[in-house]
């Protein structure tokens, strides 16, 4: 097949996992448009992906090839689920990812609880201690606007002295009640985003700033905004759209993870504080980076929950309490995640903030940081191939 072909049968795929899937597809520009033809069922798109993957032209370049049939064969084993055929969950997040998974340490879990032990001293449980910090450390919901204009500018200048974005790229924000996410960003193309915040998440000051970081700069907007420069407007149109339950979401989340740590670095907390306190919300960075450490290696129980729940297929009541447990929260953020991860499109998605991170990061620093950084924006990445770069 001509690349063409290649790359508008994918797009075709693609739209067509939207359609049943709804809210796994980001895409702008062409890709946009319906597909000629009537609407392929799920055991269609086993066929159609499954037969492309095979089809990609071997004399493509070797990192373009490599990412059309990593994401084709992600889209055929979601397709496989879709169509009723049972799919073991390690096996599909294995197809989907490209990553193999695994319980969390017990051992570091506890190591983590003692850490947070230390620096949140006082009466009471650990667990109501760390939640009297979320609730003290949370940013009112009339503030939020305030709070990441204020970020998004800081951020923004941190990241164009490390990389070049495009004259006129812009981000706009809106705030929900109500959401199975904390943040979410969408592109529209044409250098444009929007995200979207869940006041419903309780955002924290020191969250705020990571999320900002992670979704606009030098996160996904940024990203987006490079690769159509970098990518698109070579006619590489496959860069036009993003699937959520592929490689491309992986290295995606872990990219835009390590936004904050690639422009600020050490010090984000305290750097974060000051930002905030120009605009007259105030909160201890130093203590917020610290907590952050911690607490991020608790983060791998969502993953454990989301083994339990479709993996051992272990009663509701058992992950919620193994959530509440380790995560040190309540029943209705523990709900809140069993609820994420009950979803259709994103049940598995929680692979991709806990897999995705320390690869990206192994791999950011086996080199020069801001060439990795910019690299990270515009090259198509497979998790696969980033594991097998060797550092210079």
């Amino acid at each position: 097949m001509r690349v063409d072909e290649v790359v508008r049968e994918y797009l075709r795929i693609a739209r067509g996992l939207e359609r049943l899937l709804p809210g796994s597809l980001d895409l702008y520009g062409p890709a946009a448009a319906d597909p000629d033809g009537p609407p392929m069922s799920a055991p269609d798109l086993v066929r159609a992906a499954g037969r492309l993957a095979r089809a990609v032209p071997d004399a493509l370049e070797p990192a373009r090839a490599d990412f059309l049939r990593g994401q084709l064969v992600a889209c055929e084993w979601t397709a496989r689920r879709l169509a009723g055929q049972f799919v073991p969950f390690v096996q599909e997040v294995r197809a989907a990812f490209g990553v193999r998974i695994a319980m969390g340490s017990e051992d570091g879990y506890r190591a983590a609880h003692r850490e947070l032990d230390d620096l949140l001293p006082g009466p009471g449980s650990l667990a109501d201690r760390v939640a009297a910090y979320r609730a003290r450390d949370e940013v009112p919901r009339e503030r939020l606007g305030v709070a990441v204009r204020a970020l998004s500018e800081a951020l923004r200048e941190r990241t164009t002295t490390r990389v070049e974005l495009p004259p006129g790229e812009s981000v706009a924000y809106r705030v929900v009640d109500d959401a199975p996410w904390s943040a979410l960003h969408r592109y529209h193309g044409g250098f444009s985003s929007t995200v979207t915040l869940n006041a419903g998440a309780h955002l924290r000051h020191a969250q705020l700033a990571q999320l900002v970081a992670h979704e606009v700069y030098p996160g996904h907007h940024a990203e987006r905004c490079r690769k159509e420069v970098v990518l698109v407007a070579r006619g590489w149109d496959e860069h036009r759209v993003v699937l959520a339950n592929t490689p491309q979401s992986l290295v995606a989340e872990g990219a835009a993870d390590l936004g904050l740590h690639a422009v600020v670095g050490s010090g984000w907390g305290r750097w974060a504080a000051g930002v905030l306190d120009g605009v007259g919300l105030r909160f201890d960075g130093d203590l917020a980076e610290r907590v952050d450490a911690a607490t991020a290696v608790l983060a791998r129980t969502r993953q454990d929950a989301a083994l339990l729940l479709h993996d051992r297929h272990a009663p509701e009541q058992d992950v919620l309490a193994h959530l509440r447990r380790w995560l040190l929260v309540g029943e209705a953020p523990a709900a809140a995640v069993l609820r994420f991860l009950g979803h259709p499109v994103w049940r598995a998605y929680t692979t991709t903030y806990i897999e995705g991170p320390p690869l990206l990061r192994r791999w950011w620093e086996a080199g020069d940081p801001d060439e990795r950084l910019r690299r990270m924006l515009d090259e198509p990445f497979t998790p696969w191939a980033l594991e097998a770069v060797e550092a210079p």
